[in-house]
């Protein structure tokens, strides 16, 4: 049986606080008819501001999808932060699967048709905050693939974002003045299948049609600059699967690059033998993906990382 969500459209018809438990939200942005999940913790409470986390789902999928697959909820109860999982949009109006975000250089239908998703999300925290205590100094953003990509533009072209952190999507644009400094982390493989990592040693063919996402690197170089971080990381000892485990032969590298201004970092968690995944969630699609990987917990890494990092004073 389907588990039920109250529906609310409209910010007029949002119970005010919000009590723990799950909402579906609706609003007009644009003249098109937008959609959001909202997961409200057991902390919630009317008089103590919470952290919140934009969670953006990857190209093909959708916000119900993104909320199972990274099981986010469980770590926003433990750690006691608002979950905000907004809908992409898809070909035709009102369309609930196969959805994308605009996040600059990805991608089709939203980039083909400029859709405003950096706008829709202000939309979506002014609505929150309106009905929920939000601690505006944390406010957070993650996603999978195109959602990690609309992470990096939230961040690159809003003031509201604290920290984001990016899974298996890499900046994406081609104008990249933020207005401040942001720290950045980012989980990526080398071995990633969709969201290549620079497309080293691939046949002409291969690249010529893969080749259209920037490499990873240089998005973490145009971070290291804009927060001025030395360019020179500090490198970890690589983590190593545990020979016949499921992580048998894959590895994981984490450069750190900072402090820069304000106390930003930026953070690369690079594996190998891995796929085009959320690190600590369970196997999907491995044919078309790749594999799956436990060396870290991307939710319980990232919320680290959040809570060190409020919002920069610019």
């Amino acid at each position: 049986m389907a588990k039920y969500f109250p529906r609310i459209t409209g910010a007029s018809a949002v119970p005010a606080p919000l009590q723990p438990g799950d909402y579906e939200l609706s609003l007009t942005f644009e003249g098109r008819l937008r959609t959001l999940l909202v997961h409200v913790p057991p902390q919630a409470r009317a008089e103590s501001p919470l952290p919140l986390v934009l969670n953006f789902h990857g190209a093909g999928s959708n916000a119900t999808q993104q909320r199972q697959y990274t099981a986010m909820n469980a770590s926003a109860d433990r750690h006691g932060y608002l979950v905000v999982y907004p809908n992409g949009t898809g070909i035709l109006p009102g369309q609930r699967r196969f959805l994308t975000f605009n996040a600059g250089g990805c991608c089709p239908p939203a980039s083909n048709k400029d859709v405003d998703d950096v706008g829709f999300t202000e939309a979506i925290l002014t609505i929150m905050g309106g009905k929920t205590p939000i601690d505006v100094e944390r406010i957070y953003a993650t996603g999978m693939s195109n959602g990690g990509m609309m992470a990096h533009r939230l961040a690159a072209e809003s003031s509201r974002i604290a920290a984001v952190a990016s899974v298996a999507g890499q900046l994406n644009l081609t104008c990249f003045h933020p207005p401040k400094p942001v720290s950045v982390l980012e989980f990526h493989s080398i071995d990633d299948p969709r969201a290549l990592y620079d497309a080293r040693g691939l046949t002409w063919a291969k690249e010529a049609r893969m080749r259209r996402l920037p490499p990873v690197e240089w998005g973490i170089d145009r971070w290291v600059a804009h927060n001025q971080c030395s360019p020179t990381p500090a490198i970890s000892d690589p983590i190593t699967g545990p020979p016949g485990s499921l992580d048998d032969g894959q590895t994981l590298t984490k450069l750190r690059y900072g402090p820069g201004r304000d106390g930003t970092e930026v953070v690369l968690y690079r594996f190998s033998g891995v796929g085009h995944v959320w690190p600590g969630a369970a196997t999907f699609m491995p044919r078309w993906l790749g594999r799956s990987t436990t060396l870290v917990d991307a939710n319980e890494v990232m919320w680290a990382f959040f809570a060190a990092h409020p919002l920069s004073s610019g």
